[in-house]
C-alpha cells in the first residue's frame, strides 16, 4: 500500500482506529491484528498535515496506526489551550519530553520569529523524527537537546519503550538499573541549561514519571524566573511531591484535567502582550 499518497493514508488512520475494540476480541482480534500487520507495518509512516486547531498545516511523519487524534489536531486539547492562552511573540518555551515536537511546533509558531523554543527530547530516534519535522516545517526558532532533563546532571539510563505496545516509542522513561533494553545518555539540569540559555517563559512537561525530579533540577529557576507550567502528572504520588515543592516556590496550581497540572506565580494566572 502506497502511503506516501497523503490521501491514501489520512483514509487508513480513519478507517483503522474506530476497528481498533476489535483487536481485543478472540480469534477475531487476532485475525485483525495479523491482517494489519500485513497491508501496514507498525512502523509506516507517512507526511501529513494537521488539519484542525492551532496547528492546522503543520508537517508531521505520521505512524498511520496510532495518528488519528494528532492528525485531527486532537491531541491533548488542553495542552493546546493553556499554550495559545499564556503564549505571546517574543517569548521562550521550553517542551521538555517534546516526542514527535507537535507543541513544538505549535509554540514555534505561538512566540513567533522573535520567540525561542527549546525541545528536549532524550530518545535518539524520536529527536532525528524531531528536527526532521523542525526542518520540514521551515522553523529556525526551534533549537533540539538530545538529552534528558533530570534533578542533576549525570548519565541516566532511559528504557526505551517497546514498539510492540508503543509503535510511536512514546513511552520511554528514566530508570535505575540498566537492562536490555535501556541506553545510557546524558541528563541535564533545568537550572544548568536556564543560566547558559533564554530561560523559559513557559513550560511544558510530559517526561513520564520524572516530573518531580525535573522540577527538582530546576529550584533556582522556579525562585528566580518563574515560568508558568502545565506538566503531564504520571502518578497521585508525584501529584502531591510535586503540589508540595511547586507551592514553596509561591506557585498556585490547579488541575487541567485528572492528569495535567496548571501552575503560575502567585498573582500572575494570565499573560498579557
Amino acid at each position: 500500500m502506497d502511503l506516501s499518497n497523503p490521501r491514501l493514508a489520512h483514509a487508513f488512520m480513519r478507517c483503522v482506529a474506530p476497528l481498533k475494540p476489535l483487536r481485543r476480541l478472540p480469534i477475531l482480534g487476532e485475525c485483525f491484528s495479523w491482517l494489519g500487520e500485513r497491508i501496514v507495518p507498525r512502523s509506516t509512516r507517512t507526511w501529513a498535515q494537521i488539519e484542525n486547531g492551532p496547528a492546522a498545516g503543520m508537517w508531521l511523519r505520521l505512524n498511520s496506526r496510532t495518528a488519528l487524534d494528532t492528525l485531527r489536531g486532537d491531541c491533548e486539547p488542553e495542552v493546546q489551550d493553556a499554550m495559545q492562552r499564556y503564549l505571546r511573540p517574543g517569548m521562550t518555551f521550553y517542551d521538555l519530553g517534546a516526542n514527535n515536537g507537535f507543541f513544538s511546533l505549535l509554540a514555534a509558531r505561538l512566540v513567533g520569529e522573535q520567540g525561542r523554543v527549546m525541545a528536549f527530547e532524550a530518545d535518539p530516534e524520536i529527536a532525528a523524527r524531531l528536527r526532521e519535522h523542525v526542518s520540514r516545517n521551515g522553523f529556525r526558532n526551534i533549537t533540539v537537546a538530545e538529552r534528558a532533563v533530570w534533578s542533576d546532571a549525570s548519565r541516566v539510563f532511559f528504557e526505551r519503550a517497546d514498539p510492540e505496545t508503543s509503535p510511536d516509542r512514546g513511552l520511554g522513561h528514566i530508570v535505575s538499573t540498566a537492562s536490555s533494553n535501556t541506553i545510557a545518555i546524558e541528563a541535564l539540569t533545568l537550572d544548568d541549561f536556564a543560566r547558559t540559555s533564554p530561560a523559559p517563559d513557559f513550560i511544558k512537561c510530559d517526561v513520564e514519571g520524572a516530573e518531580v525530579e525535573v522540577f527538582r533540577g530546576a529550584q533556582w529557576l522556579l525562585a528566580e524566573k518563574h515560568p508558568g507550567i502545565v506538566c503531564e502528572i504520571h502518578s497521585e504520588a508525584n501529584r502531591r511531591a510535586l503540589l508540595a515543592d511547586l507551592k514553596h516556590f509561591g506557585y498556585v496550581c490547579k488541575d487541567s484535567t485528572s492528569r495535567q497540572l496548571l501552575a503560575f506565580p502567585r498573582g500572575r494566572t494570565t499573560y498579557t502582550s
